[in-house]
């Protein structure tokens, strides 16, 4: 058995389920000053308050597990984001301490409405910014990080950062149509319409960029006979597009949030297609930094237990919480 390989599924089908999952109450989050009433806002947060925690354990998996299995792609990593990692982490704190205080003061319900919306924003943008700096490529010499402090913060990344922004912004605003009903949903479904349009665009823009980043990017996207193997991925993502659109246009209810998670697990196909083999770009191979064999096949005892045991209790948690949510919480 190829552990390594096994373990760079593992840790993919973790960031994936990540931002599948946290990517909408970020954006539930984003759209927080344009949801107008207070009451609008406390229905918005009502509907991610049972799950949105519980959403963040597959941060928890990704990071821990990339240092455990991949020791030297964390090494060479981590030092390159260390800026938009804490940035991400206080970000996601001040919303943590929004959520639990926001509901207990009426004078000072503004300033935790800010940290809300201000906490999503941040989070979801350092977010960008990582991936940004690790398709671009990451300087690496004798298994040590050599780039600069800044190398996080050029034009390609800062576009990757606000992409993610609209991109969850999207998902907030479909999670709302599913889950909202009367003034709320019909605020979202507008927000769905200009979200998912801006979501597009960058999709685009971060795409036609990513193949001129490194001559490999370009062979595998560009290049004859590469081109027909790769073109599914953009002409799925298109028809994923035209579905939304016609389900918002409709008045759907759950259509639009599922089209706007193909959109994100087709970008994450095309992120797949772009990198493999290597986990950090031009040069570091899922080979190169895996830990011994010994250590990959001791933690895949543990993974065996712990993640049928997340998707349990994240399915449970969903199933619960399901039906549509009104001022005074959920009913069904």
């Amino acid at each position: 058995m190829d552990l390594p390989l096994l373990w760079a599924f593992i840790i993919a089908f973790a960031v994936m389920a990540y931002v599948v999952l946290d990517g909408f109450d970020l954006g539930v989050g984003i759209l927080f000053p344009f949801l107008g009433a207070h009451g609008h806002r406390d229905t918005a947060m009502n509907s991610v308050a049972p799950i949105w925690d519980g959403n963040e354990t597959w941060l928890i998996l990704g990071g821990g597990g990339l240092f455990a299995v991949f020791p030297l792609a964390y090494a060479v990593i981590m030092p390159a984001v260390y800026a938009p990692i804490i940035a991400m982490l206080l970000a996601l704190i001040f919303r943590g301490v929004a959520f639990e205080y926001r509901f207990k003061t009426v004078r000072g319900r503004w300033l935790w409405d800010v940290s809300f919306s201000f906490g999503s924003i941040v989070a979801a943008f350092a977010q960008g910014l990582c991936l940004g700096t690790l398709v671009q490529g990451i300087e690496v010499s004798n298994r040590a990080y050599a780039g600069g402090w800044f190398d996080w913060l050029t034009p390609f990344s800062a576009m990757t950062g606000a992409a993610l922004v609209v991109g969850y912004a999207l998902l907030g605003a479909t999670w709302l149509v599913m889950k909202t009903e009367g003034p709320v949903q019909e605020i979202a479904r507008r927000h769905a319409f200009v979200a998912g349009v801006g979501t597009l665009l960058l999709m685009a823009a971060v795409s036609a960029w990513m193949p001129f980043l490194q001559p490999d990017f370009y062979w595998r996207w560009l290049s004859f006979p590469q081109i027909l193997l790769v073109a599914p991925v953009p002409l799925v993502t298109l028809f994923a597009a035209y579905a939304l659109f016609r389900a918002l246009a409709a008045g759907r209810h759950v259509r639009p949030f599922l089209c706007a998670q193909s959109l994100f697990l087709l970008a994450y196909v095309g992120l797949g297609i772009t990198f493999f083999p290597n986990i950090i770009p031009p040069s570091v191979t899922i080979w190169d930094a895996a830990a011994p064999d010994e250590s990959l096949r001791f933690l895949l005892v543990g993974a065996s237990v712990l993640i049928p045991a997340i998707l349990v209790y994240t399915g449970f948690a969903y199933w619960v919480f399901r039906g549509k949510v009104a001022d005074e919480g959920y009913h069904h």
